[in-house]
C-alpha cells in the first residue's frame, strides 16, 4: 500500500493508532497523510482574536493546530527513522467525513487508520462519534484501533461474514493484501443469527485465498456481536475484518449500532471493508 490516512485530534488515542500505523506497515516505502480538521463552529471569539495582527481569521484560528501537527509528524519521525516512509501535514477546516472522503479523492488513499476516541454513551464508548462516522461514510477501508492497544505481530487475522450480502473481489483486495504482507493465516467465521434469512449463494474464499493458510468456522443461533466476541475469547486473532453494507435490508444489522458493540467488546484491531 501507497497511501494511507492518518486522522488525528491529537490525543493519545490518535497517537497510539499512529504508532500502530508505523509498525504495521514496516518494511515498506508508504506515504501517510496526516490529517487534522477544524469545524468552524468550534472556534471562540479568542481564538480568532489569538492571532497576529494582519493574518485572517482562517490563519488565526488554525495557527495553534499547525503547530501541534508539526509536532506530529517530528514525532511519526522520532519512531520510523529506519523506515522508507514520508509524511504529509493536511488541515482542512470542514465536516471531518468530507475532508476525509476529499483526502481520499485527491491523494488515493488506499486505507484509514485512526484510533477510538473514546466518545461517552453506552453503546459507542470505545468507537467513538467521529470514528463512527468515517467507518459508515468515507470511501475507503478503515482500520481501528482499540484504546490502548499495543502492536502485535499479525499471525492470524479474522473474517466474519453472514451472507447477507454479495461481497466483490475489490472488497477483499485489501484484505488479502495485509493477510499476504504479514504472512498470517486466515481464520473464517460464518455468523448464521437466529431468524436471520442467509442469501443461498456463499464466496469462495478458496479461491479467493489460494496461497493462504484458511480455517473455516460457523457459529449459528447467536448474534453477532456475541458469536465475535466468544470466538476471539477462544482463538486469538491480532487483526478482526468485517463487512460495512449499505443495502437497507441491513439497516438494523448494521446502522442498527452493531458495529458499535463489535467495537465495544472485540479484542483486536478492527478492520471495516466497503
Amino acid at each position: 500500500m501507497k497511501n494511507i490516512l492518518l486522522p488525528t485530534d491529537f490525543s493519545e488515542n490518535s497517537k497510539n493508532a499512529i504508532r500502530f500505523a508505523m509498525k504495521f506497515f514496516e518494511g515498506e516505502t508508504c506515504t501517510f497523510h496526516i490529517l487534522n480538521t477544524q469545524k468552524p463552529s468550534g472556534y471562540l471569539t479568542a481564538d480568532v482574536r489569538a492571532g497576529s495582527t494582519g493574518t485572517s481569521v482562517y490563519q488565526g484560528v488554525l495557527a495553534d493546530n499547525k503547530k501541534k501537527l508539526e509536532k506530529m509528524i517530528v514525532f511519526c519521525e522520532s519512531i520510523s527513522d529506519k523506515e522508507d516512509f514520508t509524511f504529509v501535514p493536511k488541515i482542512d477546516f470542514a465536516n471531518i467525513v468530507d475532508a476525509v472522503n476529499q483526502a481520499i479523492a485527491i491523494n488515493d488513499i488506499e486505507l484509514i487508520i485512526m484510533g477510538t476516541n473514546g466518545a461517552t454513551g453506552a453503546a459507542e464508548v470505545i468507537f467513538g462519534s467521529n470514528t463512527l462516522n468515517i467507518v459508515r461514510n468515507a470511501n475507503c477501508p478503515v482500520l481501528a484501533i482499540p484504546q490502548g492497544y499495543i502492536f502485535e505481530k499479525i499471525h492470524s487475522v479474522l473474517l466474519s461474514v453472514n451472507y447477507q450480502y454479495d461481497v466483490t473481489d475489490e472488497a477483499l483486495e485489501i484484505l488479502l493484501k495485509i493477510v499476504r504482507k504479514h504472512k498470517a493465516s486466515l481464520k473464517i467465521l460464518e455468523v448464521e443469527e437466529d431468524k436471520i434469512e442467509i442469501a443461498p449463494q456463499k464466496i469462495d474464499f478458496k479461491e479467493h485465498f489460494k496461497d493462504i493458510v484458511l480455517e473455516r468456522y460457523c457459529i449459528k443461533n447467536l448474534p453477532f456481536p456475541m458469536a465475535i466476541n466468544a470466538f476471539e475469547q477462544l482463538i486469538p486473532v491480532q487483526l478482526h475484518a468485517m463487512f460495512l453494507e449499505r443495502k437497507s435490508f441491513l439497516d438494523r444489522f448494521i446502522f442498527g449500532s452493531d458495529i458499535s458493540k463489535i467495537s465495544y467488546t472485540t479484542l483486536a484491531p478492527l478492520l471495516v471493508l466497503q
